[in-house]
């Protein structure tokens, strides 16, 4: 439970990273950095999972994300699992993105519906603080 806490704190503290660059004027730096962010965030999230699910003795020290997050949703800890797989697909194209068109899309994604979930995937987590 120790890692899980540690995990999750980094976690918040990631989240509210990425909130302080999505809040600031729209440029092609802050565009860069958001995506930046979005990247060590989204891991910083499947992997909180992880630790959580190891905890509640479900995942093993393996799973991928795709797995990890099938899961979450299978236990309630996230609710809309076909937009965290697109959340996790968008973290696997910036890892090879070449495109501004791609990256731009990524970007309103991130503002527009994945800092929604990874701040609701928070909520739920502090949530199993109080149990």
């Amino acid at each position: 439970m120790k890692r899980f806490k540690e995990r999750k704190q980094d976690l918040i503290d990631a989240t509210n990273r990425l909130k302080e660059a999505l809040n600031e004027k729209e440029s092609e730096l802050m565009i860069d950095a958001v995506l930046h962010r979005y990247e060590f965030t989204f891991e910083l999230a499947w992997k909180t999972l992880k630790d959580y699910l190891e905890y509640l003795g479900v995942a093993t020290h393996t799973g991928s994300p795709r797995e990890i997050i099938k899961e979450s949703f299978a236990y309630g800890l996230i609710s809309n699992g076909e937009v965290w797989i697109k959340m996790m697909l968008a973290r696997n194209t910036l890892s090879h993105l070449y495109d501004e068109e791609t990256s731009r899309e990524v970007y309103d994604e991130i503002k527009n519906e994945y800092i929604y979930q990874i701040e609701k995937l928070i909520e739920t987590l502090e949530e199993i603080k109080k149990e």
